[in-house]
């Protein structure tokens, strides 16, 4: 099947997404900071440049598009039909990266928390939001037990 859009609108609409400051992305963010957490954003230091750096927590968050990262066995993702080859490709490098962000990440001791798009849709968000914020407070705990001893 041909694509209903001509090249020049599907590179426009392409040219849209954003990779950083998504909604989703923006919801955790939120609710971050009035759970009262500090973070820096994008660190390009780190491995896979996380969206979300808790610092004092030694944990950093992966907010992924379901799309664009192959959320397998997820709604929001579906293989194109047209090109299927390239995109599968295409989140196929995706995933390999995320991985190896990954192992980097924790090789250097940091905490990684990866949340999908589908994780904040209607009443998952509180869900997802409150595992966050407590598995936070419990890398804080240990923390701080850490350096207390």
């Amino acid at each position: 099947m041909a694509d209903v859009h001509s090249s020049e609108t599907r590179s426009f609409n392409m040219s849209q997404i954003r990779s950083q400051n998504t909604k989703p992305e923006l919801l955790i963010r939120k609710n971050l900071f009035s759970n009262g957490f500090r973070y820096r954003l994008h660190k390009k230091e780190l491995p896979g440049k996380p969206d979300i750096v808790l610092n004092k927590y030694k944990t950093v968050i992966f907010v992924n598009g379901c799309f664009w990262h192959g959320h397998d066995n997820c709604r929001y993702f579906k293989m194109p039909s047209t090109r299927t080859e390239w995109w599968a490709a295409k989140i196929n490098r995706t995933k390999e990266r995320d991985v190896d962000s990954i192992k980097k990440l924790k090789k250097e001791r940091w905490h990684v928390i990866v949340i999908y798009e589908c994780q904040l849709k209607n009443e998952k968000l509180n869900k997802t939001i409150d595992r966050v914020i407590k598995q936070l407070n419990k890398w804080r705990i240990k923390t701080e037990i850490g350096n207390d001893g």
